[in-house]
This record gives structure tokens, C-alpha cells and sequence, in this order.
């Protein structure tokens, strides 16, 4: 009998300092937190969605935001004890904290480690100030390394965030300031282009023309680039932004691209189960009210058809460098195999160098996947 694949665990933590101007994440700006409220409600959302998922191990919990490191310890161990009562721990269980790179939230970390947090991702995003400035961060470089100094020192797993093809930013400032992230030894980078997200403070500026991001040329070169110096230093990309080491992927979120199940609680969060759509109220005060009335902050429990579980699994697996299974999505989609792609476009792009096929076995080159979604519209055939 086939044992299903170890379940994953994202709680949302909405709460941040401020607003940064590129950011469209559900993140919210409060001046007083009932910390006692928000551990009770997370715990009762939990326990409520435990009770859905009987009998499954958790290969992975995910604290994301907003700004997790801003949780009392306390919660978070409350909250990893919690998940291991309800679900029991795979041996290598993976315990993910997104934290920012400030003197105040690194002074947490020995706490949090302490909590059983065992891999940290920060957001440093830059490691020139300038550029800090700009995107809106409240830490400058020197202390955003001091963080990352403390946290290497407290976890056994660290992974940090940069984003580039930023405003000005040349092809020789960004190798230099790749190569600069790498001599710091950590085994994963996530490594994002600047977009413009609907709804930021960025669309403003960039709709009345005070931001102006590099030609689409020239953020293709830094992304071909990229690559190049990553692989070079044994940390190619094994997702679209994402980099590591061999065996230091984010088994967390390798969850979500391989379509596997997850649940999701706090604000926002999203979750699969079983074929089901979870979503729970965005706005935390929405959230809070849902979980005092009934238990949990679900707002929708919605079926998928075989048609959306294969796009979803389309979608997610062929931003992998080890693409998808064909055979595995039309098993967990429902979906026959014979109607998960449309073959004429496959032939296509497979001859334009874009995506290859060997057996049931589908990815996207690394020439694809500059192209990413445009492959995927042309693979998903017509309802």
C-alpha cells in the first residue's frame, strides 16, 4: 500500500513593523497585539484542522508572514508542540521561521532555536544600503549580516533573500554582490526579480513614473546569470528562484510544487487536503472573529475538479528543474493522462528548445523558464 507523502504545516503570522513597497503579501500594520488571544486562536485553528487530517506524519511546519519573528517564542513552541501532538514528526522534520535581519529579531534567535525552529529564512534583500533604502527595509548591511552571523550560529539550516534587476543595477554590480552572498557559505539562496505587484506602493511610483525597472533584456541577462553563477558554485537553481545545495531544498516548499497536501492556518492562509481548497479570512480581525464563533478561521472549503487539480499541479511542478511526473499528476489529479497536455505544443516547444520530455517525465530548460508562464498557457489544453 502507498503511504502518503509526509503532510506540511504554513501558519501565517500577519504582523509587521511596516509596509515594505514591494511587497503584495498579506501583511498588516497594528500598534497593539493581544499576544495571549493570537496563541490561543492559532491553537484553536490547528487543532480544528488536525482533526481533517487524521493519521498523517509532518514533514515540515512553515511560520511565514508578515513578520514570524516577531512571535513570542513561547508561541512558536507552543505551536510546534502542538502540531507534534496532533500529528507526530518525520525523523527529519523540517521547522522553517522567516525572520527579518533586525538587532531586535536576531536577539530572539537562541529562543526560537530553542522552540525547535531548526532552519531560518531572512529577508536581507540587499547587500548594498542604498538599495536597502529604496525597497523600503529598515535595516541597513551591517546589520543585517550581524543577524545572519547570529543566526548561522543558532540554526542548523539558514537560507537568505536578495532581490535584484532593481533600478539601475548593473550586471557587474549584481555579480559582485551575488558573489559576496555566496562566500558567506549558507547552502540555499532564494534569489527574486523586482516586479511590480498590483496594489504597492511601487504600482504607484512606477504608474506615475518615479520607478523605472530594468528593460526586459537586461532582467533576462541578470536571470541567465544568475544561473550561471550559482551552478558554478554548486548552488544551481532547483526552482525558479530558488537555489541550494544538493539536499539543502526547502522540503517545505518542495511540498507545495510537487502538489502535495498541506494544511494552512492563521490569516489568509491557504491549504490543500484531499482534492479540497482551504482558504481562511485574510484580515486578522476577520480571522479572530471567524475562530471565536466557530472554532476555526475557514472561510472556504471548496472542492477542486480534476480539470483545476491538474493546472494547479501543472503550475506548480513545472517551476521545478526536475519538472512533473505526468503519470503521478493524472493519479492524484483524476485527470486521464491523455488530457494533461496539449501534445501538438509540447512537440513545439520541446524543438524550439523551451521544455524537454523523456517518457512520463516533463520539465522546462533553463532557456524556458524565461518564459515560464507562457509555457505553461500554451501546455494546459482548452477546457
Amino acid at each position: 500500500m502507498d503511504h502518503p507523502a509526509p503532510l506540511a504545516l504554513y501558519i501565517h503570522w500577519p504582523f509587521c513593523v511596516s509596509k515594505c513597497p514591494y511587497c503584495d503579501f498579506n501583511s498588516h500594520v497594528r500598534a497593539q497585539i493581544d499576544q495571549a488571544a493570537w496563541e490561543s486562536a492559532l491553537l484553536r485553528d490547528l487543532a480544528h484542522e488536525a482533526a481533517q487530517l487524521p493519521g498523517r506524519r509532518l514533514g515540515s511546519i512553515f511560520f511565514g508572514g508578515g513578520t514570524p519573528s516577531l512571535m513570542p517564542p513561547t508561541t512558536v513552541a507552543a505551536l510546534i508542540a502542538a502540531a507534534e501532538r496532533a500529528w507526530g514528526f518525520a525523523d527529519d522534520v523540517e521547522i522553517t521561521l522567516e525572520a527579518n535581519p533586525s538587532s531586535v529579531e536576531a536577539a530572539r534567535f537562541a529562543d526560537l532555536a530553542a522552540a525547535g525552529v531548526n532552519r531560518v529564512s531572512l529577508g536581507l534583500q540587499a547587500l548594498d544600503d542604498a538599495a536597502l533604502q529604496m525597497l523600503g527595509r529598515a535595516h541597513d548591511v551591517t546589520e543585517g549580516l550581524a543577524a545572519l552571523a547570529t543566526a548561522q550560529r543558532h540554526f542548523t539550516r539558514v537560507s537568505f533573500d536578495l532581490i535584484y534587476a532593481r533600478p539601475g543595477q548593473s550586471a557587474v554590480a549584481w555579480e559582485a554582490e551575488l558573489a559576496r552572498a555566496i562566500s558567506f557559505g549558507t547552502e540555499h539562496l532564494s534569489l527574486y526579480q523586482l516586479t511590480i505587484e498590483p496594489g504597492t506602493r511601487f504600482a504607484t511610483d512606477a504608474a506615475a513614473g518615479r520607478l523605472q525597472l530594468p528593460e526586459e533584456e537586461e532582467a533576462a541577462a541578470l536571470f541567465e546569470q544568475t544561473r550561471r553563477i550559482t551552478a558554478a558554485a554548486a548552488l544551481p537553481a532547483y526552482e525558479v528562484s530558488n537555489h541550494a545545495r544538493a539536499g539543502a531544498e526547502s522540503r517545505h516548499n518542495l511540498t507545495y510544487w510537487r502538489y502535495h497536501d498541506y494544511a494552512g492556518i492563521g490569516p489568509g492562509a491557504h491549504g490543500r487536503r484531499g482534492g479540497m481548497a482551504t482558504m481562511r479570512h485574510k484580515k486578522p480581525e476577520n480571522w479572530m472573529g471567524a475562530v471565536a464563533r466557530n472554532g476555526h478561521g475557514l472561510v472556504s472549503e471548496e472542492p477542486l475538479s480534476p480539470t483545476m487539480r491538474r493546472d494547479e499541479a501543472l503550475l506548480m511542478g513545472l517551476r521545478l528543474r526536475e519538472g512533473i511526473d505526468l503519470a503521478q499528476v493524472a493519479a492524484r489529479s483524476g485527470a486521464g493522462t491523455d488530457t494533461l497536455i496539449d501534445t501538438a505544443a509540447t512537440a513545439t516547444l520541446a524543438r524550439e528548445g523551451l521544455i524537454a520530455r523523456v517518457g512520463d517525465q516533463l520539465w522546462v530548460t533553463d532557456r524556458g523558464m524565461l518564459v515560464l508562464n507562457a509555457i505553461i498557457a500554451a501546455l494546459v489544453p482548452d477546457r
